[in-house]
């Protein structure tokens, strides 16, 4: 029953279970973790990423890419296209289905958090200082970084070296929480076209008690910053032979 495609699906869900749920964790009036600030939520969702790449190698998907703007890089990279389509889809339906399960299970708390922003960044992503130009700038110089560093990671130059089975996981987590501490604080780094616009999805669609719009006028830049960086990434790769 295992496929690459129910991969993809899987680990995006857990990938967006955890990450959205630690920022409602963080955010949402009356948890226990309200308030515990940027760390908190950098260091969940980099532990989401490798909670989610696991899963998604163990339900089928060795790419566990669980990102869009990574397998438009990693395809622009080895020049062959047939997965982008259905892992897309995969990907955008398993982040709707992660954001679900992090509305459900904080229930009480939207009608106990009164901002429709904050219940929204739940959710979804949103700028600091909302400029579009700069916001797209920095979600494709932070998705570059994720994609090509990534592309590094699993090249057979570090392979060669001793890279231990298993570890890779863990190392692409570390960059996530990296690419959030360093780059994160302008735009909330989406740097994952599912994760914003799956959850965004369903937050339009959801009944969460009191909230506002989805602020779809923002909603282009982290789909199109992270697709761009993820094929500038692949075309770096591809150039230098990693």
């Amino acid at each position: 029953m295992n496929s690459a495609w129910l991969g993809e699906f899987m680990g995006t869900m857990i990938l967006i279970l955890l990450g959205d749920g630690v920022v409602a964790g963080v955010l949402l009036k009356k948890s226990k973790a309200e308030g515990s600030g940027w760390m908190v939520i950098t260091a969940g969702w980099a532990f989401a990423v490798m909670a989610g790449v696991f899963v998604a190698i163990a339900c089928g998907s060795s790419d566990a890419h669980l990102n869009p703007a990574v397998t438009i890089g990693m395809a622009v990279r080895a020049g062959t296209f047939q997965k982008v389509l259905p892992y897309f889809v995969a990907q955008v339906l398993g982040a709707m289905a992660g954001a679900a399960l992090v509305w459900v299970h904080y229930l009480p708390h939207w009608k106990e958090t009164a901002e429709k922003d904050v219940k929204l960044s739940c959710f979804c992503t949103g700028p600091a200082i909302r400029s579009a130009i700069p916001n797209l700038l920095s979600e494709i110089i932070a998705t570059f970084v994720l994609v090509f560093v990534v592309g590094a990671i699993f090249s057979k130059a570090v392979a060669a070296g001793g890279l231990a089975n298993g570890l890779g996981p863990y190392l692409v987590a570390s960059l996530v929480w990296g690419v959030g501490l360093s780059l994160g604080g302008t735009t909330g780094y989406a740097i994952n076209p599912a994760r914003d616009f799956g959850p965004r999805l369903s937050h339009a669609i959801l009944p969460i008690a009191g909230k506002g719009g989805s602020d779809w006028r923002y909603a282009p830049i982290p789909i199109l910053g992270p697709l761009t960086g993820g094929i500038l990434a692949g075309l770096v790769l591809r150039s230098l032979g990693i």
